[in-house]
């Protein structure tokens, strides 16, 4: 039963082959602190919808962090009824890296979202991700830009296992099951156990944080086909699916690495335009300056939410390999 449940969720993944999943990133909460409530999650998921000049297919996918509505223990986040509403799909996330009891509400938030909208929500379901970054937070690199806590490789591949048990036989018992990276965390051969675990493999690359290594613009796309491919070699032919790419539009400088609208459309040209359409791709992304502004921001839009990015999104103009 098991191995069947493999096939099929590996099936689902191929099945989209032909017309990849494209979409953003998207928290919990705004950069305040505030709970982000379904409306609010419409009118994200809209706005990417109508993002002008977007590649073909649009922006009709949202990666989520967590199951967990903000301000309770285990509601399902609101994020689900807003995708329902608008017609995006979904890849799940559980936030694996706050211990036992804190992913047991996760579990407890996706068991209540499959018994709440069943087959309504089976039917957007992208995947589901166990985690994000955790295997990072807690290697040396991770741990010296004071990142920790993050969550063991077998106990990430534990809660994999958690997670098909609770879908197994419901809406979404075909949903790929995998884990959130980064590549270096991937080609980590003390990391196989995860490997071994997962559906697919989501792979988060930022050359702009590459600092030890020659990251101007110019080298950003070479930077990200290297760890592109260095995560492909060790996935054993599993999919891989970029979860979190981007280059910030604003912030401070990272090695050779400098923050402009400008660099930030090279980028998104050299590196995500011949992605889009035919890998699955979760952006990073289309708004993370509600109602503040990070450092670095990495957002398509300002503070508020608008259609007209701060950039041509239009792929027409790519040049691959300038």
């Amino acid at each position: 039963m098991y191995h069947l449940a493999r096939l099929a969720a590996l099936a689902a993944t191929l099945s989209t082959a032909m017309g990849a999943y494209q979409g953003f990133n998207y928290g919990s909460s705004f950069t305040n602190g505030a709970a982000k409530q379904q409306s609010d999650f419409e009118a994200e998921f809209r706005t990417a919808q109508g993002l002008v000049g977007a590649p073909a297919g649009g922006f009709t996918s949202a990666r989520l962090y967590t199951m967990i509505q903000g301000g309770t223990a285990n509601a399902p986040i609101s994020a689900i009824p807003a995708a329902i509403a608008t017609r995006t799909s979904l890849l799940l996330g559980l936030w694996a890296s706050a211990g036992d009891a804190a992913f047991a509400n996760e579990l407890q938030a996706l068991s209540s979202a499959i018994q709440q909208y069943g087959t309504a929500l089976g039917g957007l379901v992208a995947g589901i991700s166990v985690g994000s970054e955790d295997l990072y937070r807690i290697s040396p690199t991770g741990i010296e830009n004071k990142e920790n806590p993050g969550a063991a490789p077998l106990t990430i591949a534990h809660y994999i296992k958690q997670v098909r048990d609770i879908i197994a036989h419901t809406a979404l018992a075909g949903a790929p099951v995998g884990h959130v990276d980064t590549w270096t965390a991937w080609v980590n051969s003390s990391n196989q156990v995860v490997v071994d675990a997962s559906d697919f493999l989501g792979f988060d690359g930022y050359p702009y944080f590459q600092k030890t290594q020659q990251n101007d613009i110019g080298h950003s796309k070479s930077l990200f086909d290297d760890a592109l491919g260095a995560t492909k070699a060790a996935s054993q032919g599993k999919p891989v699916w970029i979860t979190e790419t981007g280059f910030p539009l604003s912030g401070k400088t990272m090695g050779q690495a400098v923050p402009s609208i400008a660099n930030a459309k090279y980028y998104w040209d050299q590196v995500g335009c011949p992605l889009f359409g035919s890998t699955n791709v979760w952006w990073y992304t289309m708004q993370d300056s509600a109602p503040t502004t990070p450092n670095p921001s990495f957002g398509l839009i300002g503070n508020t939410l608008t259609t007209t990015p701060l950039f041509d999104l239009s792929c027409n103009s790519s040049k691959l390999g300038q």
